[in-house]
């Protein structure tokens, strides 16, 4: 991505209601995901297609997801935005 481009709508924070899983998506395309206290339990790849994400895990595991109504439903669970103080 060029220096010109602005970073996709979804790019940032996403945490669940509780808090306890918080996912980071990263404006070069990887995500990296902390689960309580265990930062960076997941990391890997991901892509949007309009409000569809797909996740490629450096494990090898396959995932994806929905933006709807601007919260983030992947595998069952609900993801919602953190915005930067």
């Amino acid at each position: 991505m060029s220096e010109d481009h602005e970073p996709h709508p979804f790019v940032g924070m996403w945490v669940t209601a509780d808090g306890y899983i918080r996912q980071e998506l990263l404006p070069d395309g990887r995500y990296d995901e902390a689960r309580g206290n265990r930062q960076s339990a997941y990391q890997g790849r991901y892509e949007v297609t309009g409000a569809h994400i797909r996740y490629w895990d450096d494990t090898g595991f396959t995932a994806h997801g929905d933006f709807i109504d601007g919260v983030l439903h992947h595998v069952g669970m609900k993801f919602y935005r953190e915005l930067p103080d």
